[in-house]
């Protein structure tokens, strides 16, 4: 029997399961976005040892209010990055002499403009994080398109320049987003996980110039320190713990010459347990020679110039 034609198992999901597609089918799903060549560099500027990416997503209100959610609660508790986080994590930032990128939901950036002043004159980077942290994937087609363009739109008119680097929300990329970031001329994307360092993105086999910087959960704040009253989900990791993990991960980095990118939350890694992890968690990493700490979107073009 030809394969992709087996007759579908008693209780089978929907009428059209996965294990019955011709092989045109899959190969164009897995071809439409994918990992193309490797743009770790030979080395880092300087002869820096490893590269240390930190970002915040500052989604503050918007995790309530994607869903139209209008809970005071949940409300106060994404304030609470607005109103006593940012302050301490910029104060952290610039004890130590760091740049990092903050990515913001355009509604945020409307809602705290003083905010999006104080990060830039920290000499910090602001890159593009949705409208109001929609889901990407249950958005038509034109809609995700016209929400990205007023995105950019709005960043570029608060801050006075155009964003170059976009995190989707919840990193959550549709088969339609790629597209759409080579159409607003974007330099990088950091919403992929299919390596821990740098590489270009493809587009249907073909090199699209767009420089991915990887994300993972495991260098992410939220799953070890995310909780929702109405849920089974409860902070699991004490600080000490999280801590553990991300110095290993930085430490292989180190010791692969890559890149150690972090994904943290204003209203989730701002509070002061977890500040003060966080601020150890950097005095380990400056007490290492060949330290670079950039900007994403100082990565970015570094390693696009050194490939080539």
């Amino acid at each position: 029997m030809k394969r992709g034609k087996t007759m579908p198992a008693a209780g089978s999901a929907g009428s059209d399961p996965a294990w019955r597609w011709e092989d045109a089918r899959w190969r164009a799903i897995v071809d439409k976005v994918r990992a193309g060549r490797s743009l770790k560099p030979a080395r880092w500027p300087g002869g820096a040892r490893v590269a240390v990416a930190l970002s915040f997503d500052s989604d503050h209100e918007t995790w309530v209010l994607r869903d139209g959610g209008n809970s005071p609660a949940g409300l106060a508790s994404g304030q609470y990055g607005a109103r006593s986080a940012m302050p301490r994590i910029l104060a952290l930032l610039a004890r130590h002499g760091l740049a990092a990128t903050f990515f913001v939901p355009a509604v945020i950036a409307r809602l705290y403009p003083a905010e999006q002043e104080a990060v830039l004159r920290g000499g910090h980077e602001i890159g593009l994080h949705g409208w109001i942290h929609e889901r990407n994937s249950s958005l038509p087609p034109d809609a995700e398109r016209d929400l990205m363009h007023q995105c950019a739109d709005a960043l570029a008119a608060l801050t006075g320049r155009r964003p170059v680097g976009l995190r989707t929300p919840s990193w959550d990329f549709s088969p339609h987003t790629l597209g759409i970031i080579r159409e607003l001329g974007l330099l990088y994307d950091s919403s992929l996980m299919a390596d821990d360092d740098p590489y270009e993105l493809l587009e249907d086999g073909q090199p699209t110039g767009v420089v991915e910087l990887p994300p993972e959960w495991i260098r992410d704040d939220y799953p070890y320190f995310g909780f929702d009253r109405l849920s089974g989900l409860r902070p699991h990791t004490p600080p000490e713990g999280v801590l553990g993990i991300w110095k290993r991960e930085f430490d292989l980095a180190l010791a692969e010459g890559g890149l150690f990118l972090l994904t943290m939350h204003p209203h989730v890694i701002g509070h002061r347990s977890r500040i003060a992890m966080l601020e150890d968690l950097i005095r380990y990493i400056l007490s290492h020679a060949g330290v670079w700490v950039a900007t994403h979107e100082q990565v970015a073009r570094y390693v696009k110039e050194q490939a080539g």
